[in-house]
């Protein structure tokens, strides 16, 4: 029995445009200068006060980061239905996910960034909520890259972190993995080079969804 972890984000679907235009509403409301997209996707995979302070050059969250993660949290579901961003799934995900999910020698879950609820709207709209049987996200663990979220998934399941897949297309999720003892896959698809992957750890980095089969077994 095996585990396989995806990150969400970047990995499973593309929320960049949404999370973006998020967090540019939240600058402006906070008399922030505007950021820019690429500064907007090298956060993304932290949980979300620790990016917002990133993002503004601290390592540590304060008060006003405090502030705007709330003003954020509270105007993301506002964005996504003004824009009708729909959080589509990169190609081959669903794919992917329906050949794997039936497997009886395979476990699925996610370790995100994202909120709860965030993460379950996720796996509801595409219908992956039948496959992905554990979770961990910002509002239950540290940020991303300490291993809580792994670990805890692999205590959940008796799954053993050597025996765990993790996926993903952040630097913080192959250093959240090589922390648990897990095997840590990039993707090239989302939004770190395949260069920061490697120099974070990544023992291979993939290009399309279906070479994740060839790691599985």
């Amino acid at each position: 029995m095996r585990l396989v972890l995806f990150d969400c984000d970047g990995t499973l679907v593309d929320s960049a445009g949404l999370i973006h235009e998020t967090m540019r509403r939240t600058f402006a409301q906070f008399g922030k200068p505007e950021p820019k997209v690429a500064d907007t996707k090298s956060i993304i995979g932290l949980t979300l006060d620790i990016a917002i302070a990133r993002m503004q050059g601290k390592q540590h969250a304060d008060q006003e980061d405090v502030d705007m993660t709330a003003y954020y949290k509270s105007l993301f579901s506002v964005v996504r239905q003004d824009l009708n961003f729909k959080e589509p799934l990169f190609p081959g995900i669903r794919e992917l996910i329906d050949e794997i999910g039936p497997r009886e020698n395979l476990l699925i879950g996610a370790v995100t960034g994202k909120s709860r609820r965030g993460l379950n709207l996720v796996m509801e709209t595409h219908g992956f909520d039948r496959y992905f049987v554990v979770g961990r996200t910002a509002d239950d663990c540290p940020s991303k890259p300490h291993p809580a979220m792994v670990t805890e998934c692999c205590d959940e399941t008796g799954i053993r972190p050597e025996e765990t897949l993790v996926i993903g297309d952040a630097i913080y999720d192959m250093q959240m993995a090589k922390a648990a003892g897990a095997k840590a896959v990039g993707v090239s698809w989302g939004y770190a080079s395949v260069g920061e992957l490697k120099e974070a750890g990544a023992d291979a980095v993939i290009h399309h969804p279906s070479e994740i089969l060839a790691h599985i077994g």
